[in-house]
């Protein structure tokens, strides 16, 4: 847990900021176990459009990219250009049962990366990061595990490597009964991992809303084993989490929470969805052409939201930048 001086301060004039993340993966069936192959790249060609949508936007849209992805000439075709003029900016996104070498099993515990030896995590690590410089033409300045399966020797490989920020704390979430870390208890403020300067966590936001909302940290872990109380509070207002993500988030569920992210004065809100939403059927939450014009359609609302609000887009980049080192 951070300390309040860990807490990452920002010049008076950065305000309130937010992120669009895009973990940048391959399709894989997300009701089977995982598995070093057998996976497709088919919604790579939709990225263009993507891009496209947010710079009509104002926004500069960071991809997390994973193995397939960094090794993809198509993907590099289109999203080059734009990294270098500053229109996207690139990232990792270590998926490790794709990503070489290969000496685990490829199971669940194995798919948290932090879980596995140093040695092997670091050379995954060093060929994703690589191979991303070398497709896209730029060192990445940011990281996410997949899963968010970040561990205790992460901090000190993201930093031997030039990473700047890591983003694979989902604060309100806890992944350890499948073997995966505890977020539950982090805050949603940006915080030094080590020093001012050094190796920054800016983590993925998720709020709670509704009368309760401050009982939230303590109260939604205890109703774990019972999905029935969870649902009621949600559906009577008085408790729900909302994490900013267009896959299984309503327009009006975001709208809330970013009220309360705004209201509580959060320096930036982090978004992210994966990728292969963005052609049909792929993920749970975008099976056919009218479900991913309404992802666009939240996307719309959420920026004029966050406009409205004065929570303007931002940038790595400018994040880096903003950021108070004394």
């Amino acid at each position: 847990m951070p300390g309040e001086a860990d807490f990452v301060r920002y010049r008076a004039d950065f305000g309130q900021r937010f992120i669009v993340t895009v973990d940048t993966e391959e399709e894989f069936d997300w009701d089977r176990p995982l598995q070093a192959s057998g996976h497709t790249l088919h919604s790579v060609a939709r990225l263009a459009a993507f891009q496209a949508f947010c710079e009509g936007h104002g926004i500069t849209p960071i991809y997390l990219v994973d193995y397939p992805i960094a090794t993809s000439e198509l993907a590099g075709e289109l999203l080059r250009d734009a990294v270098s003029d500053g229109r996207a900016e690139i990232g990792v996104q270590l998926h490790p049962w794709v990503n070489p070498p290969f000496a685990e099993d490829v199971n669940e515990f194995n798919s948290y990366a932090g879980n596995l030896p140093q040695w092997l995590e670091e050379a995954k690590f060093r060929t994703l990061r690589d191979a991303i410089e070398e497709n896209f033409g730029c060192a990445p300045r940011i990281y996410r595990a997949g899963r968010y399966g970040g561990g205790p020797d992460t901090p000190a490989i993201l930093r031997k490597h030039g990473i700047a920020i890591d983003t694979s704390a989902r604060a309100r979430f806890d992944y350890s009964a499948s073997g995966g870390p505890n977020f539950r208890d982090l805050p949603l403020r940006p915080w030094w991992i080590d020093r001012p300067g050094g190796l920054m966590e800016l983590p993925l936001t998720t709020v709670f809303h509704g009368l309760l909302r401050r009982l939230g940290p303590w109260l939604y872990p205890r109703l774990w084993r019972m999905p029935s109380l969870r649902g009621f509070l949600s559906r009577t207002g008085l408790l729900e989490r909302i994490p900013l993500t267009p896959e299984g988030v309503s327009q009006s569920e975001v709208l809330r929470a970013i009220e309360v992210a705004a209201d509580d004065g959060l320096p930036v809100l982090v978004f992210s969805f994966h990728s292969p939403s963005l052609q049909p059927g792929h993920t749970p939450y975008v099976r056919s052409e009218e479900e991913l014009d309404a992802l666009y359609d939240w996307w719309r609302t959420v920026f004029a939201a966050l406009a409205q609000r004065q929570v303007r887009p931002t940038s790595i980049a400018e994040i880096m930048a903003a950021a108070e080192l004394a």
